[in-house]
């Protein structure tokens, strides 16, 4: 018998199991869950010795209380070669029950879980959503599918795009909370990362604010034409410029959308990037902090060597900084394609420009509703500084970008 097994740890009646903020643990299964490894945290957690735990499947700690909706989503993600982020719910051996956010990645024939405790607010919403998804398997008889879609579209309702973006909210979340609980020094990377997030949002939403912009502005030229045919003869100089200026205006919009918004154009990868970078970030984090509490524990992990383990942490580590590297690199080339795309808009304005100061001086030379020729020009001006203004923002928030993946 081993040191850890003879070992007593105080536990609870009832309630929840000693987990500290402070501590990691993860477990090893292969492709079916059936558990090949785990650290010393993970056993004294749940209560189990190494016998009863290796060759068991990982679903002997799952509690009741957890919506199968939730494992149904946890499933197809990991079953598709993705990482995926959850809070979940356990069982001891003991009938205790313990709280974690884990991150879980293929590896090797199988996957690992690495978890840390939850304690930010966000921990606190999601256990009340469970708790409304429980109640619905239950009374309702929901599928786990049709379960995992009603988190899907709670998730919707709150802002997030889908799930992916969920959990890396959510890790990001629990590692800053939880430096707060342990009096750490916020992780530098992970706020450089939620900040750049941040801005590709307010980049997304200019971007959408300025085809918004020039669709708008697209009636006026036509408007001008309408009036221009009454008052000047058919083919005058404010028909001939208002149908240019148009069909300028027409070609900048479609260029941009192309260039930026379009089915070819890589723009969506900037938020995609961050936020992968992000969720990356945390779980290598998470992973390295496995690895370190491993090296201090020394103890018997049962039928697991403890070398080994340390050697598939530390190449999931690599494999997980390589792929922020790699999404780092996406962002910085998407943000300087952004920032060359507004550059040419500009030049494209300057013949923009100058086509509607030519409006300008043929209306004045019109007697008959000159005046009302002058004020839908003056409404180009508007829309022309408006967008010229959104131009000079996107700029910005690319470079920004880009100065903080530096």
């Amino acid at each position: 018998m081993s040191f850890v097994d003879r070992r007593v740890e105080p536990r609870p009646t009832s309630g929840e199991a000693p987990f500290g903020l402070n501590e990691v643990f993860f477990s090893r299964t292969d492709s079916r869950g059936v558990i090949r490894a785990g650290n010393y945290v993970f056993r004294r957690v749940g209560a189990y010795t190494w016998e009863e735990l290796i060759g068991a499947p990982h679903k002997v700690i799952r509690h009741p209380d957890m919506p199968k909706g939730v494992f149904s989503l946890f499933w197809e993600t990991i079953q598709n070669g993705e990482s995926i982020g959850a809070y979940v719910k356990n069982k001891a051996k003991d009938g205790l029950y313990y709280w974690v956010f884990a991150v879980v990645v293929p590896c090797q024939d199988g996957y690992l879980s690495a978890r840390i405790k939850p304690s930010s607010k966000l921990f606190d919403e999601v256990r009340a959503v469970y708790g409304n998804l429980l109640k619905r398997e239950k009374e309702e008889g929901i599928k786990p599918e049709e379960s995992a879609q009603h988190l899907l579209d709670w998730l919707k309702s709150q802002g997030y795009e889908d799930y992916h973006q969920f959990a890396a909210h959510a890790l990001s979340q629990e590692l800053i909370a939880r430096d707060e609980g342990l009096g750490n020094q916020q992780n530098a990377r992970i706020q450089e990362l939620r900040r750049m997030l941040s801005d590709a949002e307010t980049l997304a939403g200019e971007t959408d604010g300025l085809i918004a912009d020039f669709d708008a502005m697209h009636t006026i030229p036509h408007n001008l034409r309408v009036l221009a045919s009454r008052i000047e003869p058919s083919g005058g100089p404010v028909t001939v410029l208002s149908q240019n200026y148009g069909a300028m205006s027409r070609q900048m919009s479609d260029w941009f959308g192309a260039h930026v918004m379009g089915e070819n154009s890589n723009f969506a990868k900037i938020k995609s990037s961050v936020n992968g970078s992000l969720f990356v970030e945390g779980m290598a984090r998470i992973l390295i902090e496995c690895d370190n509490q491993l090296q201090k524990e020394r103890r018997d992990l049962g039928s697991a060597d403890m070398e080994n383990e340390r050697q598939i942490l530390s190449e999931l580590v690599k494999d997980q900084v390589k792929r922020s590297e790699e999404g780092m690199k996406e962002v910085d080339d998407e943000a300087i394609r952004i920032t060359n795309a507004c550059q040419i808009m500009h030049r494209h304005f300057l013949g923009l420009s100058s086509t509607r100061v030519l409006l300008k001086i043929e209306s004045a030379r019109l007697t008959d509703s000159g005046e009302t020729l002058a004020d839908i020009i003056d409404q180009l001006g508007g829309f022309q500084e408006r967008i010229s203004q959104r131009l000079d923002r996107i700029g910005k928030l690319s470079e920004d970008i880009r100065m903080l993946e530096q």
